[in-house]
C-alpha cells in the first residue's frame, strides 16, 4: 500500500476521532444527570466554547476528506507513488491534524493565523498532489 493511501486511512481515522470526542463527552452528560438527551439539538448551540470548536473542526475534516481522498485515489489509479507524493500526502495529513488541534484548543487570533497556515499548507499539498495526479493521467502535460 502507498504512503499515501496510508495517509488517507489516517484522515478518515482522524475524522472518525472526533466524534468519539463528542460522543464522549454527550455520555459523560447524560450518565451523570447534567443533560438529557434533547439537550443536544443540532440547530441549537450548546456546550462550551471548545465543545463548539471540536463540532467545528470535525465538520472541516468532513467538508476535507473527499478533496484529499480523490487526489489520492486518482494517483492510486494511476500507480503514481514518487517519493516527493508520499511526501506531500504526510505533510497534508500532519498539517490537518495541527490544524484541528487549534481549533479545538483556541480560538485566539494567533490560534486563527496558525491554523489559516497549516490550512494553507494543506491547499499547496492538495494542488501538487492534483497536479502530479493529473500529469500521471496525461491530462496536463505541460
Amino acid at each position: 500500500m502507498s504512503t499515501a493511501l496510508l495517509c488517507l486511512l489516517g484522515f478518515a481515522a482522524w475524522t472518525a476521532l472526533l466524534p468519539i470526542v463528542l460522543i464522549t463527552y454527550r455520555s459523560t452528560k447524560l450518565l451523570t444527570g447534567r443533560a438529557s438527551t434533547d439537550d443536544f439539538r443540532a440547530d441549537v448551540p450548546h456546550g462550551g466554547e471548545r465543545y463548539r470548536r471540536l463540532m467545528r473542526a470535525h465538520a472541516n475534516c468532513v467538508e476535507n476528506l473527499p478533496l484529499f481522498a480523490a487526489v489520492v485515489l486518482v494517483a492510486a489509479s494511476a500507480r503514481l507513488d514518487p517519493p516527493h507524493f508520499a511526501l506531500l500526502a504526510q505533510t497534508y495529513l500532519g498539517a490537518r491534524v495541527v490544524q484541528s488541534i487549534i481549533h479545538i484548543a483556541s480560538g485566539s487570533a494567533l490560534a486563527v493565523y496558525l491554523r489559516f497556515t497549516a490550512f494553507f499548507v494543506q491547499l499547496v499539498c492538495l494542488g501538487a498532489m492534483g497536479l502530479a495526479a493529473a500529469r500521471a493521467l496525461g491530462a496536463w502535460t505541460s
